[in-house]
């Protein structure tokens, strides 16, 4: 199998192209690194199968250059795929609040002239298309939990609008794309996920709270802490992916895990894993943040056969023990799998 991976050196795209190299694929990584980071595909750039090109997925993507040139990371230009190509996978997109806020325009331009083009690529060479689309297109849902069918309650010009909007009109174009061309897409709708390799200052609760604690605090939690998160450890969601790119579902289908508490319970799961004697503190609550979330993910379980699997003190334990390495400088190879905290309690502690 020979599968591009858009917005491959992401957070989200650099677990899944280890997945799919773990799995025999090839894999070709585009990214522009505008949120991206080089390091987190470092260790995958010496094995033959892997091939990184640093192009911006709005632009061209017809050259006649050959694909095999693996240039600087600065390098500029169009996007030439050449050879057959098995699946084409959607991860472009700046994804956390900070990111979108920050590139209001490069978030939309994604959206539609990237998610367009990567259609077109899948089209041309008769590939699987997936859409990573997001939960954010419930917007702050009125329907609880979340099923597919739920058409959203979101502000289409709120400070979340340009990654809400964004994510719609990609799955409408993809929509559109296999009524027209007979495309073989799919759409991914991926809930609050996490795990190694999200950024200290990318705005989301779990980092947010893992550095601050690390760091001594305080750890601060927007409103009273009552609204609700549901969260999934990346394995899980890089499962659920690459499932849907073997499937020819057309989706949308839910990824995300169902279980459901306030964010200030995981605030204080956070500081008791981190081990650290930090107070809490509450800030102001953003305006248009969701008061609830949570999959239904009945669908992904009939169509793809997919479940969450990890426990959620487990796998922030693990997220912990990666910035707490990363921190010492420590490489993250050096990661346990499996925290302090969850062998204790597989012991019977």
């Amino acid at each position: 199998m020979r599968v591009v991976v858009a917005g491959g050196a992401g957070f989200l795209g650099s677990h899944l192209c280890e997945r799919l190299l773990a799995g025999g694929a090839e894999v070709i990584c585009v990214d522009n690194f505008l949120t991206g980071r080089p390091e987190n595909i470092d260790p995958l750039r010496t094995l033959a199968a892997f091939r990184l090109l640093r192009r911006d997925v709005t632009g061209p993507l017809d050259a006649t250059g050959p694909l095999d040139v693996d240039g600087p990371l600065d390098a500029d230009g169009p996007l030439d795929v050449a050879g057959p190509i098995d699946a084409v996978v959607h991860l472009a997109s700046p994804a956390s609040p900070v990111d979108y806020r920050a590139l209001p325009l490069e978030t939309l331009a994604v959206g539609a002239w990237g998610t367009r083009r990567l259609l077109e690529l899948a089209r041309r060479k008769q590939a699987r298309f997936v859409l990573a689309s997001t939960s954010e297109v419930y917007g702050d849902p009125q329907v609880h939990p979340q099923p597919e069918g739920y058409w959203g309650h979101v502000n289409p010009v709120g400070p979340r609008s340009m990654y809400d909007e964004a994510k719609r009109f990609a799955e409408a174009l993809t929509t559109a794309h296999r009524a027209t061309h007979g495309t073989r897409t799919g759409i991914v709708r991926i809930f609050n996920t996490y795990g190694p390799r999200m950024r200290a200052d990318d705005g989301r609760a779990v980092p947010t709270f893992i550095t601050q604690a690390l760091r001594g605090g305080p750890v601060t939690v927007a409103g009273d802490g009552s609204q609700t998160r549901s969260l999934c450890y990346v394995d899980d969601l890089v499962a659920g992916l690459v499932r849907m790119v073997e499937a020819e579902h057309p989706g949308p289908v839910n990824l995300g895990n169902p279980r459901e508490l306030p964010v200030l319970e995981l605030a204080r799961l956070v500081v008791r894993l981190c081990d650290e004697q930090v107070p809490i503190v509450f800030v102001p609550r953003p305006p248009d943040d969701p008061s609830v979330r949570r999959p239904d993910v009945t669908l992904a379980g009939e169509v793809l056969d997919w479940r969450p699997r990890v426990d959620l003190a487990d796998g922030l334990g693990r997220t912990v023990d990666w910035f707490r390495n990363r921190a010492a400088g420590l490489p993250s190879a050096l990661v346990p799998r499996q925290s302090r905290a969850s062998r204790s309690r597989a012991g019977g502690d």
